[in-house]
């Protein structure tokens, strides 16, 4: 479980977190393991390491997303891209390249991304990658739609409810439920 694991953990992400420079050698290591837990516990030192990463980690960041993905990995990967984006460490034009990325898992990460972004969300960002996977049978990109949507619609639900009454025939079902929950 996650509580045991992030306890077992915390010396040890402490200790490297003290080093104050990204080691990818070490989350290549725990990323090539064959336990998924070990992808987890690179997904903990890198949210930890963040404030390192700079725009040539990007490319590394879509190598995980696009190894061993799962949604728990991915969804992981989201933050870190966002905190990329919201210190301005890679422009808008990286993840509208990646909203339209053959791997719905790097799409999902450009929907997400700005997740908890509050004000700080670009909304021509999230509408334009938004608008760039309307139509998909995706469950996981429909679902990240909502989450991006229902995030934002409590900071501004004005925004939200337009961008669904525009939208409405061409989003899924699922997304217009998950967007629509705080309205």
């Amino acid at each position: 479980p996650t509580p045991v694991r992030r306890d077992l953990s915390k010396s040890f992400l402490k200790e490297k977190a003290e080093e104050k420079v990204m080691d990818w050698q070490l989350v290549d290591h725990l990323w090539s393991e064959e336990e998924r837990e070990f992808q987890y516990l690179a997904c903990d030192y890198l949210r930890k390491m963040k404030k390192y990463l700079d725009a040539t980690d990007l490319h590394k960041i879509y190598q995980l997303a696009t190894t061993k993905s799962w949604w728990e990995t991915v969804d992981s990967l989201d933050e870190l891209v966002g905190y990329l984006l919201l210190s301005a460490k890679i422009k808008t034009e990286d993840i509208l390249t990646w909203s339209l990325d053959e791997n719905f898992w790097i799409r999902r990460i450009a929907i997400d991304c700005q997740l908890g972004f509050k004000e700080a969300t670009d909304t021509e960002l999230l509408s334009a990658v938004i608008r760039n996977n309307l139509g998909s049978k995706e469950f996981f990109i429909n679902k990240a739609i909502g989450w991006a949507l229902r995030d934002y619609s409590k900071t501004n639900p004005k925004w939200v409810a337009c961008f669904l009454a525009e939208n409405e025939e061409k989003l899924a079902n699922l997304s217009l439920r998950e967007a629509s929950k705080y309205l």
